[in-house]
């Protein structure tokens, strides 16, 4: 994150910021003097000094530019508070409050603390209480004597903590240092902010959470990110909120505010030590300006109490009150890049590029106020042309398409992108026959109304999905990039189309040029877009109608605009495209998942020194063969191998990863067997319309996962007699069954190769759909539920619980009798359809087999039931009702367990299908108790089976606390 100084915010793909490394002088230790207090003098809040403490320190014995040189802790010289009263006698009131802050009672995690002023009295001393709480104690004075420094690199932290063992092996391509943040520069640079940049990852610890973070600092700024790619913080203080930072070992060392304190550890004693000179070096800065608003706020999604101050041209987001009075902030808002605007009676949205957020103040007055207040600050931000005005009313376009700077004043017309100024030299300088540079502010005549609505509407949102598609994190740059390497990036990304989105044709220039033509004639500007970036040509065959003329025809003007001002330009080369990196310099690494997260660290049980982001995988292959257990998963820039000492461990993690990176939830069933998962475009026939999908190879078949919203998933048979084949060139595999071709194009040839070498494996195999049953029963106790009630209950389960009214509709008989005979015939090899209509039919499957069952719970016993459900209290029907499921022949009892264990299911999704459980006994209470149906006792039991499945059937003592269950 910027400083607040900054004339922009953070770029759309932060990347590690240069490192440097610092003598290890300049380091001062931690100074304490030790007293002992009674329990009066701690609740008086007034400590005095033990005659048997140690003689305090005269603080400016150590001065800032001493060249003495300490091990151990650092402390600053604090100011008060950044934020003062407005009036007049503002600083007076701050440094009373703050002194009154000092003298008060501190958590158990608060560390022994200097008195802070802006200029230090001549004698102070720090006082540490027997019982290990510690206080500060301003301005005691006392006599000097001779410095005693302690060395606390020797002291070990009060609670041992340390990360999560690694849980799997990876071996991956050896990553440059830029790329782990864990490099440093040499001390050269004449800038105290390049001396003390840095930028790494740390394991993190507030109070017991645990948490690995991307942590950046640029000088006055330390900001710590869940995720590389992030855009907004979970942490970030100014260096002036810090009061000490303390070197501990094992690459350990803790930030302290005045009532709060971080623990960080890094993956090495090196990177540890330049955070920590980093820290001291920056000693002295200038705290941010004192707020133009501040208060508090509700903010939704999620919904939470925070307290905000607008500094400067941005928007400080705290936690609590009292983090804002620490300086310790959540998040920051650049308003360079900010809109807002009213919504509801109190409620306000702030816009940005990359996210909303939605507040609400306590009041009208309050609400009047914030939405002044940001206007005012964004409006003094924002003083150019019409023209910019509009195009900066994208959010988007309020950031360089580049480097991210706030406020472009520059376009690139053809490649529909707008840059800031720095960036648009380098535009320049790769000609126009690349990039159309324009100025949004002097070039008045060529910013016609369709090119201004194409900036709008598309701009630099479609343009970087299109040519910043892959981007590594460690690759894109930042505003404050030097110029070799903005124009080693703009040219990586435009002329050679290292980062871009390839469209599924590119490999044909014939089938490219032709999908152009048919494209100009409808809407869509983002893929006309992908199609220039892959090298199709607007300017074809003088004897067929040009791409422009058929635009024009069609009467689509944002296209025909696009078009003209990419007639003579020139596309990426193909064979410039970037080669697969060669596999050499491997290095093993110790592995653990964390939610979306993968850590990587150098041995077991240390600090992480890598994170993927799961969602950057595009590939996964199970590879593992005999005693070997291993499999392979892809991004577009890396290939790594995952290594595990058994299947269970295997099959956890690969599974783990899948359920992330795959579109929507997935359930057990689905992820049975499964051998590969990969992203991909689909082409069906001569057509070349193209989806975007995940697949799933499995024995058998291949489900196919569009990427769009509320699309069903299809299925994809596989047998031997299927015809496959690879082109390689395209990284594309034919697929031909049943007089129907599909193209399935790949993002890499690793995943093109070894998706074809896993088809025969796949077509050659079938799944065994009863590997686990549906039904659980209590150890040693057999039975077995008939395998035509498995199969509709696995495919209901898989399709159907999202249907509404599942079971009080009824399907068409003729088909339902059809389905219920191949079911009897070959429950395992039975088609079953996965529409609605389909699923209802499966529904009524079900309910006829029950039907044509004999008697699941026995005439004969029938009385018992009704003697059961007739006690007026639940308690005492709970229990009679698993005496008598006990008393069931093994078959009836599976059967029963089976069926009810189902209906369990699909009442917990009763807000979309609005089958609850009474709905469900009402459905069911005739084909299982017949005559009794009618008795509501009966009916009401039929609906306890289903509530309290896991209790009768399981034979646990109590049901689990956490299930949802819905009652109507």
């Amino acid at each position: 994150m910027p400083s607040p100084s900054s004339a922009g915010m953070a770029a759309p793909v932060p990347k590690p910021r240069s490192r440097y490394m610092l003598d290890s002088t300049m380091r001062a230790s931690s100074i304490e003097s030790k007293v002992s207090v009674d329990d009066s003098e701690i609740n008086s809040r007034k400590p005095e000094v033990n005659s048997q403490a140690e003689a305090p320190i005269r603080p400016h014995s150590i001065h800032e530019d001493s060249p003495t040189s300490f091990r151990g802790g650092i402390q600053f010289f604090r100011p008060p508070p950044l934020f003062t009263s407005p009036s007049g006698d503002g600083e007076t009131l701050a440094l009373s409050e703050w002194t009154k802050e000092s003298n008060s009672d501190s958590s158990d995690d608060e560390c022994p603390q200097t008195p802070f002023s802006p200029r230090p009295p001549e004698n102070f001393a720090t006082i540490q209480l027997s019982d290990q709480q510690q206080y500060n104690v301003s301005q005691v004075p006392s006599a000097p004597v001779q410095n005693t420094i302690q060395n606390t690199t020797q002291t070990k932290p009060a609670k041992n903590k340390k990360p999560r063992a690694a849980t799997i092996r990876v071996s991956r391509r050896k990553q440059s240092s830029s790329s782990t943040g864990s490099g440093s520069q040499p001390l050269g640079n004449s800038h105290i902010e390049s001396a003390v940049a840095r930028s790494s990852w740390l394991d993190m610890w507030k109070g017991r959470k645990h948490n690995v973070l991307w942590a950046t600092f640029d000088g006055q700024l330390m900001s710590l990110w869940k995720k590389r790619t992030d855009k907004f913080t979970e942490y970030v203080f100014h260096v002036s909120s810090i009061t000490n930072v303390r070197e501990q070992d094992r690459g350990r060392f803790s930030i302290y505010f005045r009532k709060k304190h971080f623990e960080f550890m890094a993956h090495s004693e090196a990177v540890q030590e330049g955070w920590v000179t980093s820290l001291h070096t920056s000693r002295g800065r200038e705290p941010p300006a004192q707020p133009q608003q501040h208060g508090s706020l509700t903010m939704k999604e999620p919904r939470s109490k925070v307290y905000a101050a607008i500094c400067g041209h941005n928007l400080w987001i705290y936690n609590s009150k009292e983090d804002f009075n620490l300086g310790l902030g959540m998040t920051i808002v650049s308003m360079n890049v900010a809109s807002v605007k009213q919504t509801g009676r109190h409620g306000f949205s702030l816009i940005t590029p990359y996210k909303t957020f939605n507040f609400s103040a306590d009041s009208s007055r309050d609400l009047s106020t914030w939405l002044t207040k940001l206007n005012e600050v964004i409006r003094s931000a924002l003083s150019c042309s019409e023209v910019a005005l509009r195009l900066w009313a994208s959010p988007w376009n309020k950031v360089c398409a580049d480097c991210g700077s706030s406020n472009p004043e520059w376009a690139s017309i053809n490649l529909l992108v707008v840059i800031c100024e720095a960036c648009a030299g380098v535009h320049r300088s790769m000609g126009s026959s690349r990039s159309k540079v324009r100025s949004l502010k002097l070039d008045s005549k060529v910013w016609t109304e369709p090119l201004i609505e194409l900036f709008i509407i598309y701009g630099n949102k479609a343009a970087n999905n299109v040519w910043g598609h892959n981007v590594p994190a460690a690759e894109q740059i930042l505003p404050d990039a030097s110029q070799e390497e903005r124009t080693q990036f703009i040219k990586a990304k435009y002329c050679s189309g290292l980062y871009r989105k390839a469209h599924p044709l590119i490999s044909n220039q014939i089938l490219l040029n032709q999908r152009l033509c048919e494209v100009v004639c409808s809407v869509d500007v983002e893929e006309t877009l992908l199609l220039l970036c892959s090298g199709a040509k607007v300017m074809t065959d003088p004897k067929s109608p040009s791409a422009i003329s058929l635009a024009e025809n069609a009467g689509q003007a944002l296209q025909t605009e696009l078009l003209r001002h990419n007639e003579y330009t020139e596309a990426p080369n193909t064979d410039q495209q970037k080669q697969e990196l060669e596999q050499i310099g491997l290095e093993e690494l110790h592995g653990k998942l964390e939610d979306e997260r993968f850590l990587f660290s150098l041995e077991n049980e240390a600090a992480a020194c890598d994170v993927l982001d799961l969602r950057e995988v595009i590939s996964i292959f199970n590879q593992s063969s005999g005693e070997t257990h291993e499999f392979e998963m892809m991004t577009l820039t890396d290939s790594l191998s995952c290594n595990a000492d058994g299947q269970d461990s295997l099959l956890t993690h690969m599974l783990h990863i899948i359920r992330v990176v795959m579109p929507g939830p997935l359930v057990d069933e689905e992820l049975e067997g499964v051998m590969a998962v990969s992203r991909l475009s689909l082409r069906e026939g001569k057509g070349l319309q193209h989806a975007e999908v995940w697949a799933s190879l499995r024995p058998g078949e291949m489900l196919i996962y569009p990427t769009l919203p509320h699309t069903p998933r299809s299925v994809i048979p596989l047998n031997p007699h299927m015809h496959y084949r690879l082109h390689s060139v395209e990284n594309t595999i034919q697929l031909t069954a049943a007089e129907k071709t599909l193209y399935l194009q790949f993002e890499r040839d690793q995943s093109c190769s070894s998706w074809f070498k896993l088809l025969p494996k796949a077509a050659s195999s079938r799944r065994n759909s009863f590997r686990r049953p549906v039904y659980i029963l209590p150890e040693g106790v057999r039975g077995k539920a008939p395998p035509e009630l498995e199969r509709c209950i696995s495919h209901i389960t898989l399709y159907g619980l999202k249907v509404d009214g599942l079971y009080r509709r009824c399907g068409t008989a003729t088909k339902i009798s059809q389905l219920v005979e191949r079911l009897r015939s070959a429950p395992a090899e039975a088609v079953l359809g996965t529409d609605e209509l389909d699923v209802v039919d499966v529904a009524g499957a079900l309910k006829l087999i029950l039907r044509q069952m004999p008697e699941i719970i026995p005439s004969s016993e029938r009385s018992e039931w009704v003697k059961a459900a007739g006690h007026a209290q639940e308690t005492l029907r709970v229990p009679q009702y698993r005496h008598l499921v006990k008393r069931l022949p093994p078959d009836n009892r599976a059967t029963l367990a089976a069926l009810f264990g189902h209906l369990y299911v699909v009442q917990l999704h009763s807000p979309v299908n609005r089958m609850t459980a009474h709905n469900l006994a009402v459905v069911f209470v005739p084909t299982l108790f017949q005559e009794l149906a009618m008795n509501t006792d009966i009916v009401r039991l039929t609906k306890e089976l289903i509530i309290y499945h896991t209790l009768i059937f399981l034979g646990k003592a109590e049901a689990p606390e956490e299930e949802d269950i819905t009652v109507f």
